[in-house]
């Protein structure tokens, strides 16, 4: 069963397997704040509304909260099968239940602990109430239900930080009761600050200033309180407060603990040091590894020191992550706390001796040898009886830190470092990762300001999403903009818009992420230092091993050398085995270093070789998923055979995994010299046949903008004739028509009428099919004869298939149609005897188009049935798109209305997610006929006014029929009941 977990006190978030997830919009989270804190309890669909919306609900309120439902079904039940009834988020009677483990839930574990401590507490064991108390209050993240809508979530809101408080009021008494009078005034300070009102509170404070031997202090916390509760309210101190006063002036004997043994052979024991940083007010998220950090830190018990190690890039938080959770736990140390930072990271890492030096100092010891290890062996003496936290801050790696390490259990050790410490047996190795969105975000909020946020929140995100979520990052810029009033959130977010200035931007003062990266940096050989620079050439999310070996010019075994010690300094990330990754500011900082000092020349030898990798291996993928095809002849010869891909899943799968780098490495080459265009080009003009996917559009048009510059700049008319067809692909799959006809017509412009190229053929195939969509089929009847000319000579039986089809369409187009069936006929029989899965799924396409417009329409479903499922088995989204149009409209023919308007909004929704607005006008003219025939005629006519609007922006002719069927309507009376079929 996989491990869910939900955290309400403090931002709501939810996690899988220790994953993140999702959890939609504010009300959503409400939704499911809801269902939460009723602990499995059934909830009503009417108190649901009233909790997020109160007397104020929406029209379509319950509407909303079934959508919510439904979506946050699937974010906690990703495994579950379609149409399987909910095993968690369940409905029951007129509402819902969330049924998880007690344990899944933070607050359920918050009030188990505090129950916990109040028996530890009636059976006289005050070590375990304030240990129990503490972790208890570890589960906060800080303000409950931070940014949930609605008036249940502020009640609980209220509820739970009442809870809070009294937790604290408890924990700090135990705390009193224990001895640790000098640790708990700072944290009695800050909640007497926050709830000025409350006087138990001010009554411990008292307390605890007055066993520090801060009399006169603890009498001022008094006088304070009585001056406000008068001010305020108009009353005296309560019973407690007053009799508190009462006693410390009259140096009550019983308000002291017992005095601590003295030694009879000499002067009293030092104070147990107490050497930890002070922690930050603001700290924000990682909730769930505090609390897993602490329960390590606090069962410091067995046969063997425990060790712990946070490991993570410069200004991840390292530091600030460690000092808070020591924090938590000290008072489990009660012989006290060391620390020190090790200056790991800088040029100058401190010498274990001297820090063993200052330690034994510390401890009180009265010697210090002249050995390390002498010091060693006289520093575990001293902890050989003692519980104490060793914070070990900044370590550069094992060696240095070894020697501090005590010999006995009962003490713990907290290390961080920027590598991580695997030198250490049986240490428990922590990744510190960047904070996710929310964390950040709050992050963010808590030093600029809720407000400030909460009026911008779309500029907040992309401040923090700039920042790569990185808390050292937030941090300096949410510290610019909070000492900038005049600035706006929008203004900082875009100064960090603009890659080149980012990390310019990402400082303050002293503070700067780029001085932090380069203290990292520093730290690598040159063959390192080299690795990390090339790697960053290409600017994809991630990369294989084998372009990282590509890049460095160095065989896998070797790459992978290089790569794995940067991931141990952390300068890279291995997500997964084989696959790699920058954090983003730290792939900003390798370009700039590539800018500062690398080898121009040597950039450009390892994106040359990536081509070299890339190219033949997209091609692979190509013959692989259309066996037979052929390919347009590259511009230079291939001289790497590139990775084989037997079959067409393997090569699909490839691609999908690497589309990212594949679009990246292009985007490198063409803005490059001469030598990296051609090839650029052609696998550009591969790979835009093999993603058909228009959300790839803005990108691949801005790479083709700098490939045009470029060519032309060279004189290469062959790269630009290749430009400009794919241009002209790319504008059609986009809808827009017009643009692409020039586009085609200026890349056969540039061939010559002599060349019988693959290249030629396929752009005049692709002008002659835009032709024939637009009914100028006397035009394009010549382009695809051409096109199938050369088909033939060249030897290409798939490209003629598609031809065959395209021409088809063409023939129909003039009144040819037994001249088209035939010809479509002929086209599908090819791509079957090939074996070519998506030709065939092309030539069934328009046979079944074809068809539909015969004298028997109905018998279009079967073949279009078969093209829908060979697209969707080869996850050709948009094609399965216009299949399942264009099904609707045979299925309309056949008279089966039902089937029709399903199939048509089955289209539509894909031609919504793929941004394709052909495919939209095509599901939108069949879902408005289909809705006519089931007497729907509202919905009906808005359908179809929808796809006339689409159709004539994009300039197609399916305009026309779809605009008399709209003035149809106009001039018909309503039809009460559907025609028969």
């Amino acid at each position: 069963m996989p491990a869910l977990r939900f955290q309400v006190l403090g931002p709501v978030q939810a996690w899988l397997d220790e994953k993140p997830l999702s959890l939609g919009s504010p009300q959503q989270q409400a939704i499911l704040t809801a269902l939460l804190l009723h602990s499995g309890r059934p909830v009503t669909t009417q108190d649901l509304v009233d909790g997020l919306w109160g007397d104020r609900p929406p029209a379509q309120a319950v509407a909303a909260l079934r959508t919510y439902v439904s979506r946050l079904r699937t974010v906690i039940e990703p495994r579950r099968e379609v149409r399987a009834p909910a095993e968690l988020l369940v409905s029951v009677a007129d509402g819902y239940a969330l049924r998880i483990p007690g344990d899944a839930l933070d607050v359920t574990v918050f009030e188990n602990l505090s129950a916990e401590a109040a028996a530890a507490r009636t059976a006289g064991d005050l070590h375990e109430t304030h240990r129990l108390l503490v972790r208890a209050l570890g589960l906060f993240s800080g303000r409950p239900l931070t940014g949930i809508p609605g008036p249940y979530a502020e009640a609980q809101r209220l509820r739970l930080a009442e809870r809070q408080v009294a937790a604290s009021e408890d924990m700090c008494a135990a705390a009193l009761d224990i001895g640790l009078h000098a640790e708990v005034v700072g944290e009695l300070n800050s909640l007497t600050a926050e709830h000025p009102l409350r006087e138990r509170l001010r009554e411990l404070l008292m307390l605890a200033l007055y066993r520090c031997g801060r009399q006169a202090e603890s009498l001022g916390v008094y006088t304070d309180t009585r001056k406000l509760l008068i001010d305020e309210l108009g009353v005296e101190p309560g019973a407690g407060l007053s009799a508190m006063h009462s006693r410390i002036l009259a140096a009550d004997p019983t308000l002291s603990l017992p005095a601590a043994p003295v030694r009879e052979d000499g002067p009293p024991a030092p104070p147990p040091p107490a050497q930890l940083p002070a922690d930050v007010s603001d700290f924000s998220g990682r909730s769930g590894l505090v609390t897993d950090l602490s329960a390590v830190l606090m069962n410091a018990t067995g046969q063997a020191v425990v060790v712990t190690s946070l490991a993570g890039i410069g200004g991840v938080g390292k530091t600030t992550l460690a000092v808070h959770v020591a924090h938590r736990v000290r008072g489990e140390f009660p012989d006290g706390q060391l620390y020190v930072d090790l200056r790991g990271a800088g040029a100058s890492p401190a010498d274990p001796a001297v820090v063993l030096g200052d330690f034994l100092h510390a401890l009180g010891a009265t010697e210090n040898p002249d050995s390390l290890e002498q010091r060693a062996a006289l520093y575990r003496s001293l902890l050989a009886n003692r519980r104490m936290l060793i914070l070990l801050d900044n370590a550069r790696d094992a060696e240095q830190i070894r020697p501090l390490i005590p010999g006995v259990s009962g003490c713990a050790v907290l290390a961080t470092s920027r590598s991580r410490l695997a030198g250490i047996p049986g240490a428990h190795l922590v990744d510190v990762e960047e904070l996710t969105p929310d964390e950040a975000l709050a992050l963010f909020s808590a030093i600029v300001g809720e407000h400030r946020v909460a009026a911008e929140p779309e500029a907040a995100m992309a401040v923090v999403s700039a920042c790569g979520f990185l808390p050292l990052a937030v941090r300096i810029a949410a510290a610019r903009l909070a000492s900038r009033p005049r600035w706006s959130v929008s203004d900082l977010a875009r100064r960090l818009a603009d890659q080149r200035r980012r990390l310019d931007e990402l400082q303050l003062g002293n503070l700067a992420v780029e001085t932090t990266i380069g203290l990292g940096y520093g730290q690598l050989s040159p063959a390192e230092a080299r690795a990390f620079r090339l790697l960053s050439l290409i600017d994809s999310p991630d990369f294989p091993l084998a372009a990282a070996a590509a890049l460095l010019g160095m065989d896998e075994d070797a790459a992978e050398g290089l790569a794995e010690a940067l991931v141990e300094a952390n300068m890279l990330e291995c997500f997964t085995p084989g696959r790699y990754r920058y954090h983003d500011l730290l792939r900003l900082y390798a370009q700039r270093q590539n800018e500062r000092v690398g080898d121009k020349e040597d950039q450009q030898a390892a994106i040359r070789r990536l081509l070299d990798l890339l190219l033949p291996t997209v091609r692979n993928s190509a013959q692989a998923i259309e066996p037979d095809d052929q390919l347009p002849e590259p511009l230079n010869p291939i001289g790497a055979p590139g990775r084989s891909l037997p079959t067409g899943p393997a090569a699909q799968e490839w691609l999908r995994a690497e589309t990212a780098l594949l679009f990246s490495s292009v985007e490198a080459a063409v803005a490059g010299p001469s030598e990296l265009l051609r090839p650029a080009v052609d696998l550009l003009i591969v790979l835009n046949s093999l993603v058909e996917d228009p959300t790839h559009g803005p990108r691949m048009h801005r790479m083709l903008e700098t490939a045009e510059r470029n060519a032309e700049t060279y004189g290469d008319s062959a790269a630009l004739a290749r430009v400009h067809f794919a241009f002209g692909t790319l504008q059609s799959i986009g809808g827009d028509f017009q643009q692409a006809e020039l586009s085609l017509r200026r890349s056969l412009g540039l061939h010559s009428n002599e060349d019988m190229s693959v290249m030629r053929s396929m752009a005049a195939n692709a002008l002659g099919a835009i032709l024939s969509m637009a009914n100028r089929a006397d035009e394009a009847l010549p382009f695809l004869e051409q096109a199938l000319a050369i088909s033939r000579v060249v030897g290409a039986p798939i490209s003629e298939a598609r031809l065959l089809g395209n021409l088809a369409r063409a023939q129909l187009g003039l009144g040819q149609t037994a001249t088209a069936v035939r010809s479509v006929t002929e086209a599908v029989g090819t791509a079957r005897a090939s074996k070519n899965g998506p030709c065939l799924a092309d030539t069934l396409y328009q046979l079944g188009v074809v068809i539909s417009s015969t004298e028997a329409p109905a018998a279009a479903v079967g073949h279009l049935r078969e093209a829908h499922q060979l697209y969707r088995s080869q996850q050709n989204r948009l094609r399965e798109g216009y299949t399942l149009a264009r099904l609707s409209s045979a299925l309309l023919a056949a008279g089966q209305h039902a089937e029709a308007a399903e199939a048509a909004e089955e289209s539509l929704s894909i031609g919504q997610e793929m941004d394709g607005a052909y495919c939209q006008g095509l599901a939108n003219a069949a879902l408005g006929e289909a809705l006519l025939a089931l007497a729907q005629p509202a919905r009906g006519l808005a359908c179809l006014r929808e796809a006339h609007a689409m159709f004539t922006r994009l300039g197609v002719p399916e305009a026309s029929p779809v605009a008399d069927l709209i003035s149809q309507q106009h001039t018909e009376p309503a039809s009460s009941s559907p025609p028969a079929p």
